[in-house]
């Protein structure tokens, strides 16, 4: 690989004698990876039994292709070997407040999802329209019930959410030096200064970020580059600036190790971050630190969420009857409308009336006239097991299903909504009329499924 000069100057000067063996690893393949979802049962042992990655037990190495049944119904996740430090290293608990702040295209929002087991909150927030959109499509597929999608600056943020979280996450936008390998092209706006750019955009979303942390809560700092500037320097600049955040001892396994004191201020407390290392570990480059907030009073919020508009007569009751017969119960208390569109927002939310909601909560459907249309999240974010109108289809039936075609069945069920479920995984809600399975999967996310993607 034709690495930028300056980068090689400047490795050969921080690393010595490492910097041969740093150097080599970018002409190595880099290595995929996929996280199983613990929501998701019965998944294939070809998934579940491979090799695991060593910091994340749901981790494994390995590919899943996109038009796969396992990754279409949000089995899975394919996320890079030591992206996943990352999720592992905040590792939220069920009930926690968690803040996902830069968190386009997914990965490490569905993998704090995978730690709070459906409970707690999680506002996950993208400043760029564009890929906020991808973020919504991966929080939808992975089924995550309890998060609130925001597309806001972290300045506009802070002041919602004054000392309110037990943990945040910034995966900070950086060089990108960590991604060479993997994407080639990342060295093609690569230089010196795109570097100290890269560090000053970092401290201003770092200033915002750090408020929103409660008393005694966390906030996990990370990038995918080997800069110092952006990295350890990062790390000593908040410790000088904010005296009530210390740094956290992180378990380092897999070949992970400390992070280097001496390519910034040389304060020894940095040893406790982290550096991941191509050519020390099996993945690409990562800084991971974790900072804690001394323990004192939290700023008090006043007022409630206001997201929408609550439910007419009419609506809770085509919702209820709907919950009843597909359902086995409403699941959900806390339901606002927008517009014609049904969500499930995340209880105990502060007054939101300043933030651009992207989407308020779980998309559970649609209200049509006299009637009730069930949305796909709802269908991803629901147990098999725990919904009594499921209807199992056959591997030929959801090829069908996901290219946007109806399919017959050889005997007439009760008309209604279904479940469907294909090898027990959820993958969409079908209207039977018949012997008639009515096609209800998204038109934008339709695909054709070829014979070597099984």
């Amino acid at each position: 690989m034709n690495l930028p000069d300056d980068f090689i100057t400047k490795y050969q000067q921080l690393l010595g004698a490492d910097a041969a063996a740093f150097f080599a690893s970018f002409d190595t393949p880099s290595l995929s990876g996929y996280r199983t979802n613990p929501a998701h049962h019965d998944l294939p042992t070809t998934l579940t039994e491979a090799p695991q990655v060593p910091y994340e037990p749901l981790g494994h190495f390995g590919t899943v292709g996109g038009r796969t049944l396992m990754h279409q119904s949000g089995a899975v996740y394919s996320q890079e070997p030591s992206a996943m430090f990352v999720g592992a290293t905040a590792a939220p608990q069920p009930g926690d407040k968690v803040l996902d702040l830069c968190a386009a295209p997914g990965g490490k929002t569905t993998h704090l999802a995978s730690y709070l087991q459906g409970t707690g909150l999680l506002v996950t927030n993208e400043i760029n329209r564009k890929r906020v959109k991808i973020l919504a499509e991966n929080v939808e597929r992975f089924g995550v019930q309890s998060a609130l999608i925001l597309n806001e600056s972290p300045d506009r943020l802070s002041p919602v959410f004054p000392d309110y979280f037990d943990k945040v996450l910034v995966d900070a936008p950086c060089s990108g030096e960590g991604m060479f390998r993997k994407d080639p092209a990342a060295m093609d706006y690569w230089s010196l200064d795109y570097v100290q750019e890269c560090a000053t955009r970092q401290r201003e979303i770092m200033m915002e970020a750090l408020k929103m942390v409660k008393p005694g809560g966390q906030l996990i700092y990370s990038t995918c580059t080997f800069a110092p500037e952006e990295d350890e320097q990062m790390m000593a600049w908040v410790l000088a600036t904010y005296p009530e955040f210390h740094l956290a001892p992180i378990t380092k396994v897999g070949g992970v190790v400390d992070a280097r004191p001496d390519w910034a201020d040389g304060n020894p407390e940095l040893q406790k971050a982290a550096r991941l290392f191509p050519h020390l570990m099996q993945g690409e480059g990562h800084f991971v630190a974790k900072l804690v907030r001394d323990a004192g009073e939290a700023t008090p919020i006043h007022g409630a969420a206001k997201v929408g508009n609550p439910l007419t007569t009419d609506q809770r009751k085509l919702w209820q009857d709907f919950a009843k017969q597909v359902l086995g119960q409403s699941p959900y208390s806390d339901l606002v409308t927008v517009k014609d569109q049904l969500f499930a927002v995340p209880a105990g939310l502060p007054n939101l009336k300043k933030c651009h909601v992207f989407r308020p909560g779980l998309h559970l459907g649609t209200f049509k006239k006299n009637r009730f249309e069930p949305a796909y999240a709802l269908a991803l974010a629901s147990d098999p097991r725990a919904v009594p109108q499921t209807l199992a289809i056959t591997d030929v039936q959801w090829r069908a299903w996901v290219h946007g075609e109806t399919f017959t069945l050889a005997e007439a069920p009760a008309k209604g909504w279904y479940l469907l479920t294909c090898a027990s995984q959820p993958v969409g809600f079908g209207k039977v009329v018949g012997t008639t399975v009515k096609n209800f999967f998204p038109k934008g996310l339709r695909f054709t499924v070829y014979d070597n993607e099984k």
